[in-house]
């Protein structure tokens, strides 16, 4: 079997544009992957179209250490965000032809169940004013779609330090949720590698009285001193990853014992195996894995294949029952969430296909996600 073809569509959002591949092989098997990088889409389409020619057209899909090993290497510069994101969606639609040719759902393929059902957490819901009587409000959206997690940056566009308001603002918007939600919900509070140290310290242990499951990227990714510091001085569990890339990528955080939970991306880390090997290694600190999955529902497929195949796995993120109507009925057949969890897909591959209908009436769109704007978290929404 080989690969004759790679092909992207493009799906517009109020925010994003969420970009989706197939791959076609010779025997006609197809596999579908995910490519999303918000304000990076034109580069990943261009990087898409080179690394297909130079080392995906011609190779057997069934080889993929080998195919991810030259998309790696043979170009000789190291891999960035583009390059491992192109390479994560090639890899993933190649295990979705492999799971297809044999008849098994990729997480049989890749050591099997580990567990009978997967807890999921929301995010992108509080597309509100922040104000905390609109997040209380809004939050019951969240409970009524049976999640039993969530999640929230409630910080705003600060930026290394802010004001003693925006302080006591934010800690009000946690406060509120949580008497909203009351004591069994977990709340995870995100920081978006925003703040210092020091500001960081601070603003967990404002939060503590709230309980949240952990405090997510306190401090800007590349700086893992300030991390360490972080973590060695507060109460709360601290998780990092969705801007590291590949087991090199991970190496020094994961050396450095600073976090507690690692999220890893799965379409932009590296796809499945590269992220087994960052969750093996993980493993061996005593880490927990919560993929990041701020993507579409090709990544939310295959994040769920993964976490049912690994053993440290603590909750899994997703934004699609937050998002437009037409972002999950894209791809039918992507995992929901029942009651909070979700449940071991058993289609063989990834079990997905792609609605080519809704490509053509929600287009690509000229977005900017910007987390630095006041109001961000609102994703293009507005009230709701």
């Amino acid at each position: 079997m080989r690969i004759t073809a790679v092909e992207p569509l493009v799906l517009g959002t109020s925010w994003r544009n969420i970009v989706f591949i197939r791959v076609k092989t010779d025997e006609g098997l197809v596999g579908i992957g995910e490519c999303t990088l918000q304000n990076r889409e034109e580069g990943v389409l261009g990087y898409l179209q080179g690394a297909a020619r130079r080392h995906v057209i011609g190779s057997d899909p069934f080889n993929i250490e080998d195919l991810w090993l030259r998309m790696y290497r043979n170009d000789f510069w190291r891999a960035g965000v583009m390059a491992t994101t192109v390479m994560s969606g090639i890899e993933i639609a190649c295990w979705d032809i492999i799971g297809k040719a044999v008849g098994q759902p990729v997480w049989r393929l890749l050591g099997g169940r580990c567990h009978e059902k997967l807890k999921a957490y929301a995010n992108a819901w509080y597309t509100v004013e922040r104000k905390p009587e609109e997040f209380a409000r809004r939050v019951k959206v969240v409970l009524e779609k049976g999640y039993k997690a969530l999640k929230v940056d409630p910080f705003g566009p600060g930026a290394l330090e802010v004001t003693r308001e925006e302080k006591v603002r934010s800690v009000e918007l946690v406060a509120a949720i949580r008497d909203a939600v009351g004591p069994d919900v977990e709340i995870f509070v995100e920081m978006h590698g925003r703040f210092s140290a020091a500001t960081a310290i601070e603003l967990a242990r404002l939060l503590e009285p709230y309980q949240p499951g952990w405090i997510e990227e306190p401090c800007p990714p590349e700086d893992i001193p300030s991390l360490k510091k972080v973590a060695e001085h507060v109460n709360l569990p601290v998780a990092t990853g969705e801007r590291y890339f590949t087991r090199y990528g991970f190496r020094e955080v994961l050396e450095s014992g600073a976090p507690d939970i690692i999220q890893a991306d799965i379409i932009h880390a590296g796809g499945f195996l590269e992220m087994k090997k960052i969750a093996a290694t993980a493993d061996v600190r005593s880490m927990i894995m919560a993929p990041h999955n701020s993507n579409g529902p090709v990544a939310t497929t295959a994040s769920v294949h993964f976490d049912f195949c690994t053993t440290n796995f603590k909750v899994q993120e997703c934004f699609d029952d937050f998002s437009e109507t037409w972002v999950r009925e894209a791809v039918p057949g992507c995992p929901v969430p029942r009651d909070g969890y979700f449940y071991p897909p058993e289609k063989p591959g990834l079990g997905i296909e792609l609605n080519e209908d809704l490509f053509q009436e929600h287009p690509y769109q000229e977005r900017f996600f910007n987390l630095w704007n006041s109001d961000w978290h609102l994703r293009g929404f507005g009230k709701q």
